[in-house]
């Protein structure tokens, strides 16, 4: 008798242990979101303080100031009371598609305002171990309240997916860009990389490690200027980062003989016409992560600057160093990069520029930015460059903007299920309560930005001309 008591015990042990988990993590929830709540508001009425004190308003103005504020307040309480859903947003047209969800372009409907909307698969985030890195996206994209890094306005879910409201870039990303060029100039080159570098560093301010820099990442905004997205999302730490992936050689070293024969112009086509499909792939491509991002023995935010060099390297040669035609060769290459990371003869670049490749792609003691980002910036390849004032300058390329939901910049993608769970199953090994059960993992995920109340659903003269 006591043993099937003991044995009754021990089957419910986990059922139990997860509902004690998931009301804990709720009840410390709630009053930690109470605290944050009023230590956000209190910062909110201090900035607008000392503001008003920079001014030198009046006491009137600052009367009338403070009553504008409070009507923000009470706007911005009444939308965190409000459940953010599907229904809140039309559907426009499917901008991206990754491994664990897509992106949407979608208007909210009671404002019109026009944003990205990924949609990321709870079924696939809990499968592949990915709770943690949409995690931390979200927890960047709230923190980093950065010209550099794209913005995440508001978070939500429902039973089946997570929804992130970001805003929309019209101008698309740097692989698109590439894709449509042989190549960049190094005037372009130089102001890219430039805006890259404060982008980088804005995020290692904050303690962050990117770990994932590729052209996918870099998107543009309506003028040409660069932003940092996706924080270990839709293509974040997969099976990128599991070394054990690539060690898989056997069948790839035939294949490869003729790729590296190629000429550079040949090498460039091929390229380019294997990164669509491994942009949308679960395994993603090794071309741009760091060689000690693959040990196990740790690695730091020198990483990131590791693979900017290597993006460097694809804008003024056509193609990145180490790409190849399998990803475990990819991956070969990159662990040798003292032998294989050589630059045609058939392409000239500038000395300048070959020295700041190999500053980036190096040893990690004696890669560039170690002792600071100054380092750098005061490199002779970016002489001339008034960091300053770069975002308020014309982009190296400008952007047409024809209207707030112009997607011209943007790939076809035919439209998906992904909206419709009930109708299309996802295929998957959660079943519907296993999901509801593991849910709490997702708790306190919904997030609604203060600053999404000042921006209206015009669109601002510049951004019809591309000029500013």
């Amino acid at each position: 008798m006591a043993m099937m008591g003991q044995s009754s015990c021990s089957s419910m042990s986990n059922h139990t242990k997860e509902r004690v988990t998931m009301a804990k993590v709720t009840l410390e929830n709630f009053y930690s979101n109470l605290t944050t709540q009023h230590e956000e508001r209190e910062m909110r009425q201090q900035k607008l303080e000392k503001v008003m004190d920079q001014e030198g308003l009046v006491d009137e103005e600052k009367c009338i100031r403070r009553s504008q504020h409070a009507r923000k307040e009470t706007d911005f309480l009444r939308l965190k009371r409000t459940r953010l859903g599907l229904e809140d947003f039309e559907s426009l047209k499917v901008i991206g598609r990754g491994a664990f969800g897509e992106v949407r372009l979608v208007q909210k409907k009671d404002t019109g305002h026009v944003y990205a909307m990924k949609i990321l698969r709870k079924a696939d985030m809990l499968e592949k171990e990915q709770v943690g890195h949409i995690r931390a996206e979200r927890d960047i994209l709230v923190e980093a309240d950065s010209l550099w890094v794209v913005k995440m306005f508001y978070s939500f879910q429902d039973k089946m997916n997570l929804y992130l409201i970001m805003e929309f870039l019209p101008g698309g990303d740097m692989m698109t860009l590439l894709m449509k060029k042989d190549t960049l100039t190094e005037e372009a080159t130089q102001f890219y990389i430039a805006e890259t570098v404060l982008a980088i560093d804005s995020i290692h301010q904050l303690g962050f490690i990117h770990r994932d820099i590729k052209p996918d990442n870099l998107l543009l905004d309506s003028r040409g200027h660069v932003k940092l997205s996706d924080f270990g999302l839709c293509t974040g730490l997969k099976r990128a980062h599991r070394t054990e992936f690539y060690k898989n050689l056997n069948h790839s070293l035939p294949s490869d003989f003729t790729f590296n024969n190629m000429n550079s112009k040949r090498k460039a086509e091929t390229w380019k016409r294997n990164r669509r499909q491994l942009a949308f792939s679960t395994v993603g491509t090794p071309d741009y992560i760091a060689p000690e991002v693959f040990m196990q023995n740790g690695y730091n935010k020198l990483c990131d600057w590791w693979s900017l060099g290597v993006i460097m390297y694809e804008m003024l040669i056509g193609y990145p160093p180490f790409c190849s035609e399998t990803p475990q060769e990819t991956y070969r290459k990159v662990m040798n990069w003292r032998e294989t990371l050589t630059f045609p003869p058939e392409v000239p670049i500038s000395e300048k520029a070959k020295d700041l490749i190999l500053r980036f792609c190096c040893e990690e003691e004696h890669r560039i930015g170690a002792t600071g980002v100054e380092d750098i910036k005061g490199n002779a390849f970016f002489e001339g460059v008034d960091y300053d004032h770069i975002r308020e300058r014309p982009a190296a390329i400008p952007i047409e903007i024809k209207s707030i939901d112009d997607t011209s910049n943007f790939d076809e993608f035919p439209d998906s299920d992904i909206l419709q769970p009930m109708v299309a199953p996802v295929v998957s090994n959660h079943s519907e309560a296993d999901l509801k059960n593991k849910d709490w993992v997702f708790i306190n995920y919904t997030y609604k930005r203060f600053e999404g109340l000042t921006a209206r659903g015009t669109i601002p003269s510049y951004m019809k001309t591309g000029k500013r």
